[in-house]
Order: C-alpha cells, then sequence, then structure tokens
C-alpha cells in the first residue's frame, strides 16, 4: 500500500512517501480503507523530535494519529455488520499517513448520517478538545471570553461552542485573514496578537482558552478578572504559559484542569460528531494535500499559512 514514511527526525522533508505491506485487522481490530487523514499541530513537533512528553516516535515509522474511512475487514471477535461502515478513528500514536490501517474496533466512532467523512475527520481531535476545554472551562450567558488561536482547527470550534453558550466572544488570531475567519463563525470582536498591545485592545475577560502558550499567554492571563478562568489547549508558541498557581490564586483565577478519562474523551468526542451533524458546529478545513504531499502539508502548518483543519486526501475524487 502507499504510505508516507518517517525516516528520520527533522524538517518536512523527511517525510518520504513510498510502500508499506498491508496490514491485517487481528483479534478486536478493524481494517480501514483510508479516504483522509487528521494532520495536528504536534504531528509537526513529533517529526522534527521535539513533541511533548510522553509522545514518542522511533523513526522508521509511518506516523499520524486520526483517520476516516470505510471498514474493508473486521478480526476476530468484531462484529461483521461493520464491514462498509464509514468510520473514524485514532490509531494509537503512528500509521495514519497510509492507504490503510488496522484499528481496535473499541475506539471506532462510526459516522452520524448526515455528517461527511472529511468533516469528521476534522473533528475527531479538534472537536472532542474543544468540547473538553468549553465543559472544563464553563463559560456562561454573559460573559467574556477570549480564544486564542481562534482561527485553528481547535479555536474555530471554541469559537461556535462559546457562543452556544451564550458568551460574547473575543477572537484573538495572527493576522487579519485569520481574525476575518473568526467573526465569520461568530465572534462578537477580533483582534491580531501579533500586534504590540493587542491585549489593551481587549479589556477584561471572564474565561481565556489558551491555544497558544508564551507570552500570548502571559498578557491573556492579565486580562481575567476575579472569577475568571483560563484553560490551556495548546502550544503554538512551542512553550507552554508557565504561570505559577500563586500568581492565579492572589488574582482570584483558576487555572483550569480537565479532567480526563477514555470514557470521558469519548463522551466528548461523540457530542462534537453529534452537533456537527446536526449543524450546530462546523469544522473549517483550510487545506488539503494528497498523501504523497505530507511534507508540504507539514510545511503550511509550520508556516501559520493554514486556518482550521488541515488533511491528508488518500483517495481523493
Amino acid at each position: 500500500m502507499r504510505a508516507v514514511w518517517l525516516k528520520e527526525f527533522g524538517g518536512p522533508e523527511v517525510l518520504v512517501a513510498g510502500e508499506a505491506p498491508d496490514p491485517v485487522a487481528g483479534a478486536g481490530q478493524v481494517l480501514v480503507d483510508v479516504e483522509f487523514v487528521n494532520i495536528t499541530f504536534v504531528e509537526t513537533q513529533l517529526r522534527s523530535g521535539t513533541g511533548p512528553a510522553p509522545v514518542k516516535l522511533e523513526p522508521p515509522v509511518i506516523p499520524g494519529n486520526g483517520v476516516g474511512g470505510v471498514v474493508a475487514a473486521v478480526g476476530e471477535g468484531v462484529d461483521a455488520g461493520l464491514v462498509g461502515r464509514r468510520v473514524v478513528s485514532g490509531t494509537g500514536g503512528s500509521g495514519a499517513y497510509a492507504e490503510r490501517v488496522a484499528v481496535d474496533a473499541a475506539g471506532l466512532f462510526e459516522v452520524p448520517d448526515g455528517l461527511a467523512l472529511d468533516d469528521a475527520v476534522a473533528l475527531l481531535a479538534d472537536g472532542r478538545t474543544a468540547a473538553m476545554m468549553v465543559d472544563a472551562a464553563d463559560p456562561r450567558p454573559g460573559e467574556r471570553v477570549l480564544v486564542e488561536a481562534a482561527a485553528g482547527g481547535v479555536g474555530t470550534l471554541l469559537v461556535q461552542l462559546a457562543k452556544a453558550r451564550g458568551a460574547a466572544v473575543v477572537a484573538a488570531a495572527g493576522g487579519v485573514g485569520k481574525t476575518e475567519v473568526a467573526v465569520g463563525l461568530g465572534a462578537d470582536e477580533a483582534v491580531d496578537y501579533r500586534e504590540p498591545g493587542w491585549a489593551g485592545k481587549v479589556g477584561a475577560v471572564d474565561v481565556v482558552f489558551d491555544g497558544v502558550g508564551g507570552d500570548v499567554a502571559r498578557e491573556a492571563f492579565t486580562l481575567l478578572r476575579s472569577g475568571g478562568r483560563m484553560v490551556s489547549f495548546g502550544l503554538a508558541s512551542g512553550e507552554w504559559a508557565g504561570i505559577p498557581e500563586e500568581d492565579a490564586a492572589g488574582r482570584g483565577v483558576t487555572l483550569v484542569q480537565p479532567q480526563v478519562t477514555p470514557e470521558r474523551l469519548r463522551e466528548f468526542t461523540l457530542s462534537a460528531l453529534e452537533k456537527a451533524a446536526e449543524g450546530r458546529l462546523r469544522p473549517v478545513i483550510g487545506r488539503r494535500f494528497p498523501l504523497e504531499e505530507a511534507a508540504d502539508a507539514h510545511r503550511a502548518i509550520e508556516s501559520r499559512s493554514t486556518v482550521g483543519k488541515t488533511l491528508l486526501e488518500v483517495r481523493p475524487g
């Protein structure tokens, strides 16, 4: 089968298209003919060898952790009725940049009727993350919410989910084009966090969804009023905010840590897929690349030129 290999750590050029043996569905597994692959920002860090602990890849390896496709075969102990169903699934940390994957049947999510497969793949990682962040920070009607990286895969969903809660949303993104994307999704205000003094244009907020980390997150923290909550979902800057708990406590602010269990992650994923199928949540797919051009997809993400989700198309057309 066609696949993309990570031969060594380095720049996008270390992602090399080639061949790989066809996987076989073992006991409790299904074989999926992959149509779309979900790329995350963290995967660009893993490729370079700088990904967050404890996630690790050991080259040579086929990278990637999110796929969508059609079940082609099932292994022992799995309902044969799954064959032909549209599904999305994680792969356990590797193996996604390929035409076929064997994954645990227990981790499958069937794609609801009325939801396109590519949209479901775009929601697989980002949808559950956004749903989990909103659950943890609990924005309330009338509160002001700041969403960092508001034009990214998670950020675009957070804008929509916070608005659905009745909050006023301030979108912070890098560049005019990206702030316009966020406004188009319902943000009440937008600011370019690359501009000096951007935080002074925002004013006090009740919730910060931190997808950038670093200096941007630390500035956003200063905007929180007493009783505010801050929850982090990404480190696009390359570092976490690193705000001391005592600083937060001194200002009456809570640094929220979501409670993560496999069961809750599954619930959040199902919730995001259901909302999208009902038309209440829309993933933004900014760029699509053929499987063999995975390196170009990584370059685009690292250049900050993408909005929303970036996908690999394995079987276009």
